[in-house]
């Protein structure tokens, strides 16, 4: 069961996967409301934003790339999304971040981690609150996905963008590399150790041209953001 109450709006548009989630999120004691194409959709996002919005990629009408996109735009507060889609590719879930979402969860899935995702995203100190993080001089427009520091942009590669709003969201605590790589490529990382590079071209953007460097390395432990000012 949840730790709280927790309403959910699902916009998915194939009906037997809606009747599957409706059964499960009613043994949960979770309130849900279900959408079937992306207009219908939004419209009740934005008129009632739930806890917890799981939407689906391929909708009619309005595909769910596009709807996560309007709705940060024009919701007055910051709704997490759970993108839930088919597509497993590493640039399908960069593009779904990109659109503002905040965490996406593969086709087939298992009952237990949607609700376990869900829950985690409810709790985040995010929750609807506003859509600009701010530490020290560094500020992350999470509507618009762009950073700036002491008011200059900083022009970030959307991986690298990814993880400094994790370490963000996150601050003060300190993410574990573990944590970075689950954020970024769920439960398929490459076989590669891109996230050291990752990590070496986000310094070169948002410290090197700046006195003080806010991203640390926590030796054994992970990495985290301390404040410039």
């Amino acid at each position: 069961m949840t730790p709280s109450p927790l309403r959910l709006l699902v916009i998915e548009d194939n009906p037997l996967l809606r009747a599957q989630l409706h059964g499960l999120l009613s043994a949960e004691g979770i309130e849900a409301d279900f959408a079937g194409d992306g207009l219908s959709g939004l419209q009740m996002a934005l008129a009632s934003p739930p806890d917890v919005l799981v939407l689906d990629l391929g909708l009619p009408g309005l595909d769910g790339l596009r709807l996560c996109e309007r709705l940060r735009a024009e919701a007055d507060r910051h709704v997490p999304v759970l993108m839930l889609t088919a597509r497993d590719a590493l640039d399908d879930k960069l593009h779904g971040f990109r659109a503002g979402a905040d965490d996406y969860l593969v086709k087939p899935f298992a009952g237990a981690e949607l609700l376990a995702r869900c829950i985690a995203l409810s709790q985040r100190h995010r929750a609807g609150q506003t859509h600009v993080l701010q530490i020290g001089t560094l500020h992350i427009d999470r509507r618009h996905g762009r950073a700036t520091r002491d008011g200059r942009e900083l022009d970030l590669h959307a991986t690298s963008y990814q993880i400094l709003l994790a370490l963000a969201e996150a601050w003060p605590r300190t993410l574990t590399r573990s944590d970075l790589v689950q954020r970024l490529w769920d439960d398929a990382p490459p076989e590669s150790d891109p996230l050291r590079t990752h990590l070496y071209l986000l310094r070169q953007v948002l410290d090197k041209p700046f006195a003080t460097s806010m991203l640390k390395t926590v030796h054994g432990v992970g990495f985290r953001l301390e404040t410039d000012a």
